[in-house]
């Protein structure tokens, strides 16, 4: 019997999560870096495939959350941003599907913590 805190399926990923990950591996390296590089420091194990690494940094490029130059037959690629960035900009993607932009916010914002509540107005008093 599966209880509810039993561990999700292996290789799956909330969304997004796997684009932080290999956002994030870019930061810390701190200098371009292959596909191969990049699925080397985020999964020695080798559970994860080139083809989805490759296929992030593709998106991450996209979104101008990364740089990429060519280097040989393959690209490496420079973190512009950090993952927070990359969730903000999914936050606005979302918000901007939907047309009643009040009944979002609202209910965005009744489900914040009381902490997240207050970094929020403060944000908002300093603009």
């Amino acid at each position: 019997m599966h209880g509810e805190d039993d561990e999700k399926p292996a290789g799956r990923r909330r969304p997004g999560e796997l684009a932080a990950q290999v956002l994030r591996t870019l930061v810390e390296a701190g200098q371009p870096l292959s596909p191969g590089e990049v699925l080397d420091r985020l999964d020695p194990s080798g559970a994860l495939s080139y083809s989805a690494v490759v296929t992030t940094l593709t998106r991450l490029h996209e979104k101008k959350a990364v740089t990429r130059e060519r280097s040989g037959r393959a690209f490496r690629y420079l973190a512009v941003t950090d993952p927070s960035a990359l969730v903000a900009w999914r936050m606005s993607r979302l918000l901007d599907a939907e047309p009643d932009h009040t009944s979002v916010l609202t209910r965005f914002v009744s489900s914040l913590t009381k902490g997240d509540e207050e970094i929020l107005r403060k944000l908002l008093d300093d603009r």
